[in-house]
């Protein structure tokens, strides 16, 4: 074997890995003179890095993604025989995996009708932001462009992902940006705006949004894209109140309502979807994450037919929506969801979402008896977050460095976590939990034991 052949000898697996791969959001100076994690295998909650050493993962992946766990042969064994039989073929032609998944998918969002495969989170927001932009095109002479999107909120990674982004660390030294995407404020209620706390605070954090609206001029504004629960922007639930009154503020001044449901969608809350969880009905809904586990790429971007009919005019030939992603036309992708659905509904783990979501939070909040450090529990289903503070009354964060311990303390006991990281200026100090939905309370108890010992040997 050549020094270009692959290779199963572990040692060189290290080196050719230190050599050739750009890890995603990784500083690789460190890896000069210790070895970068590699994770050879997964089974269920846990997973075994390359030196032999077991983790169970409460980050699903590292990002919210493996929601039925690992090493499902059913998924595997279907990819398999499908893309024997088909492999590919461009999204201009339809497939059977591709109409059967759109079929039970759409059964599981009423309202919403039409299916559009793409392979990412970002690239499903981008299909919704330009069939925006299209619409404004075709039936508003162009001026009802502008999408409003969420401080904190996180819509994905590319220039006009993250223009709509509102992580401003993770935005920084890739501007200029898009023009014509407005931020709107967050609805922290752990952090509320001035004059905004108290009573009503979801209603009165949703009429900001509605301010923005009437500066921006409503005949401009095309959509309003929010994340269900805002995720790495903290685990930020919407208070009570907020969704309905954000729902009746787009169909007000006719603003298309985009959910990114990239994290929340496929049971992470509780519920299939997590706009499911607060009673509204979004015009726009897009997900990839846990839409099949991780076990293939694949996005949506769903939409009502109200919008699928705007692009339906054959007398002119630019109205159709032209746009095309490549490998939106795999096979794989809505073969591994076809069958993750399945062991989703099979295993009930949309109820085990709730069920073993309810127990985390309480030991969580068990956490914050015991530890002053801890300022606010937070989350639904198996999503939630702890922010930490250096005083409750003050709310001051925590320090960025010791947080970043506590999640390392927790990774050399064998447990992964997560936590807000160069996201949000000054707030990167939440500690963020989503196991696969297929958790036991054995397993969070075994994650809540480690942020304890973890907390206590960091912050005292």
């Amino acid at each position: 074997m050549n020094q270009h052949s692959m290779t199963n000898d572990l040692s060189q697996i290290v080196e050719s890995d230190r050599a050739h791969v750009w890890h995603g959001i990784s500083q690789h100076k460190p890896y000069e003179t210790i070895d970068p994690r590699i994770i050879v295998e997964g089974k269920g909650m846990r997973v075994w890095d390359i030196k032999g050493k077991e983790h169970i993962d409460g980050v699903s992946g590292g990002v919210w993604t493996v929601n039925v766990g690992y090493g499902r042969r059913r998924i595997a064994q279907a990819v398999a025989s499908q893309i024997e039989k088909m492999c590919f073929f461009g999204s201009t032609a339809g497939t059977i995996p591709g109409a059967n998944f759109a079929e039970m998918l759409t059964a599981k969002m009423p309202g919403l009708d039409r299916v559009y495969y793409a392979n990412s989170g970002t690239e499903a927001n981008e299909k919704a932001f330009k069939m925006v932009r299209q619409i404004s095109h075709k039936h508003h002479g162009g001026r009802k462009y502008k999408i409003l999107y969420r401080d904190r909120d996180y819509h994905g990674s590319s220039i006009a992902a993250i223009s709509a982004g509102g992580q401003d660390e993770r935005n920084a030294q890739y501007g200029p940006f898009v023009p014509g995407f407005v931020r709107v404020p967050h609805c922290s209620e752990y952090r509320a705006q001035d004059g905004l706390a108290g009573d009503d605070y979801g209603v009165k954090a949703a009429e900001e949004i509605e301010k923005v609206i009437l500066r921006e001029g409503p005949d401009t504004v095309g959509a309003l894209c929010l994340e269900p629960i805002t995720a790495g922007g903290g685990i930020i639930t919407p208070p009570r109140g907020y969704w309905d009154k954000v729902q009746e503020i787009c169909r007000k001044y006719d603003i298309l309502l985009h959910i990114d449901e990239v994290v929340c969608g496929l049971g992470r809350t509780g519920t299939w979807f997590g706009y499911q969880q607060f009673g509204v009905q979004p015009d726009i809904v897009t997900m990839a994450k846990g839409v099949a586990s991780g076990y293939a790429a694949i996005s949506c971007c769903v939409t009502t037919n109200a919008v699928f009919e705007q692009f339906k005019d054959d007398t002119d030939k630019m109205s159709y929506f032209r746009d095309i992603s490549t490998f939106g036309g795999c096979t794989a992708g809505p073969t591994a969801a076809i069958e993750n659905m399945h062991i989703l509904e099979e295993e009930n783990l949309l109820e085990n979402s709730a069920q073993m979501g309810a127990h985390l939070k309480d030991r969580l909040h068990g956490l914050m008896d015991k530890h002053r450090w801890i300022g606010d529990v937070r989350g639904m289903g198996l999503f939630a977050g702890t922010e930490l503070v250096q005083d409750r009354d003050t709310k001051e964060p925590v320090g960025e460095r010791e947080v970043a311990a506590i999640v390392a303390d927790c990774m050399a006991q064998g447990v992964i976590i997560g936590a807000t990281n160069r996201s949000v200026p000054g707030f990167n100090n939440v500690l963020l939990f989503a196991p696969p939905l297929i958790a036991t309370r054995d397993d969070l108890d075994q994650i809540v034991a480690a942020v304890d010992g973890a907390i206590g040997r960091v912050l005292g």
